[in-house]
């Protein structure tokens, strides 16, 4: 398949939509309105759209969505385990939850974690959904923390490993993962409702935080999500998912050629950041590739406007767009 030929073919307003995994809308005709007028590169499942169906109903309404689209979608749903799962939290989908990293670690270890990883990617493919946000790269020492329950421990050898074998095994099992939250989430506030300042000094990232990453982008992770954390070591005036200086550190320092993917940019580190301007065209412009959002309608004519207007260079649209395809095309979605 000759994605450059595919990438020629585009207008403007598929490829910007390609760049953009959306949640879901509940209205059937507003999800597919995403799809066939927006161009959405794909969606993102909560527990929510889980919560009324079943396996049949979910894989054939996923069914519907990628017979309507023209280049296949990401379906994609945060399935960490423990707190953060999605379908498995229903017994119509499953008799119990996916297990914590943590409580992994406690069954088994890295076996444990190992045949998890397959079993998930397993039943998360059956369903039709062919991203998982995960792993979590994060580590942290302090129960009271937000993210403590979601990571695997706070040894960076062991969380490195743990990526390693989670990386590993979902390339394999050719489900899509992104390793989060680069630089590091640490012992910070909840992000989804706060604005997050880290300022540890950069020494403690290089021999802590970051380790977990590398062994997870040397293990051929395709993608990594990008923390709204403001990491001041790095940039002292943006969060992370909008800072040049933290994708250029991502790509330069890191050596990351995949796709570099935000948290969502309707969570309130960036709305309460960048205020009524559209967070998008400064995701963009700082280096990601993919946006994660509610406000699609929003903030993608916000970039097309920008592309438009010479903000953002079409050049830098194809970039984005033709590791995306290449990604679809190397994990068999199109």
């Amino acid at each position: 398949m000759n994605i450059k030929n595919i990438l020629n073919q585009m207008t403007l307003e598929e490829k910007v939509g390609q760049m953009f995994v959306a949640r879901r809308p509940q209205d059937p005709a507003v999800a597919m309105e995403a799809v066939t007028k927006y161009h959405l590169g794909g969606f993102t499942l909560y527990a929510c759209d889980f919560e009324h169906s079943n396996p049949e109903a979910m894989k054939s309404l996923l069914n519907s969505y990628k017979n309507a689209a023209k280049i296949p979608l990401f379906i994609a749903a945060d399935c960490e385990g423990g707190r953060v799962i999605r379908a498995s939290k229903y017994p119509a989908f499953r008799e119990s939850g996916f297990l914590s990293p943590r409580d992994l670690d406690a069954m088994g270890g890295l076996e444990a974690v190992a045949f998890d990883t397959e079993e998930k990617a397993r039943f998360l493919l059956n369903l039709g959904v062919n991203f998982n946000y995960a792993p979590v790269c994060d580590m942290s020492g302090n129960p009271e923390c937000f993210i403590y329950d979601r990571t695997y421990s706070n040894d960076p050898v062991a969380t490195a490993a743990y990526a390693e074998t989670v990386v590993s095994i979902m390339n394999r099992e050719h489900i899509v993962g992104s390793i989060k939250h680069f630089p590091g989430y640490g012992d910070n506030v909840d992000t989804h409702t706060s604005i997050a300042r880290d300022d540890r000094p950069l020494s403690q990232f290089i021999e802590n935080d970051l380790k977990p990453f590398e062994a997870g982008i040397k293990a051929g992770a395709p993608i990594v999500m990008v923390a709204h954390n403001i990491v001041s070591c790095m940039d002292p005036d943006c969060p992370a998912s909008l800072s040049p200086a933290v994708h250029k550190f991502l790509r330069e320092e890191m050596g990351f050629e995949g796709l570099i993917m935000t948290d969502s940019l309707d969570m309130n580190a960036i709305t309460l950041y960048t205020g009524d301007q559209a967070s998008a065209v400064a995701a963009v412009l700082s280096g990601n590739d993919l946006l994660c959002c509610t406000t699609y309608e929003k903030q993608m004519p916000a970039v097309l406007e920008a592309v438009k207007s010479g903000v953002i260079s079409e050049v830098r649209i194809d970039e984005s767009v033709e590791k995306i395809l290449s990604l679809k095309v190397h994990m068999g979605i199109m």
